[in-house]
């Protein structure tokens, strides 16, 4: 498996817990020239820009480690543009999922980065 299907297959298992947490899919692999945005989902009005963070090993450190300042502000970049983009009007937060190795289990989430 390619470092982009493990991407991908890491990002589909994040999508299909927030779908059964009761999210609606709007977006996944948003890009533009300058940023990107993993997945971002809605609920109760409020959309969640999430960020996956996937590592097969513990040897690599925790995927939510790598969430740093500097990666929490080029997500509200990414956030900003998207609702700019896509005239969105309601509340937006930021979350972070972590997922971990060959089963690709979710270990972890943080939301409200903000």
């Amino acid at each position: 498996m390619t470092t982009v299907d493990t991407g991908r297959k890491a990002e589909q298992v994040v999508a299909d817990f927030l779908v059964r947490k009761g999210c609606v899919i709007m977006d996944r692999n948003w890009r533009t020239r300058w940023c990107e945005i993993d997945v971002v989902a809605r609920r109760d009005g409020i959309v969640y820009f999430c960020e996956v963070k996937y590592r097969l090993r513990a040897a690599q450190g925790g995927g939510l480690d790598y969430i740093t300042p500097k990666k929490v502000e080029q997500m509200w970049f990414a956030a900003e543009l998207w609702v700019q983009s896509h005239n969105w009007q309601g509340e937006y937060e930021l979350c972070a999922i972590e997922v971990f190795g060959p089963e690709f289990t979710i270990t972890g989430v943080v939301k409200d980065l903000g």
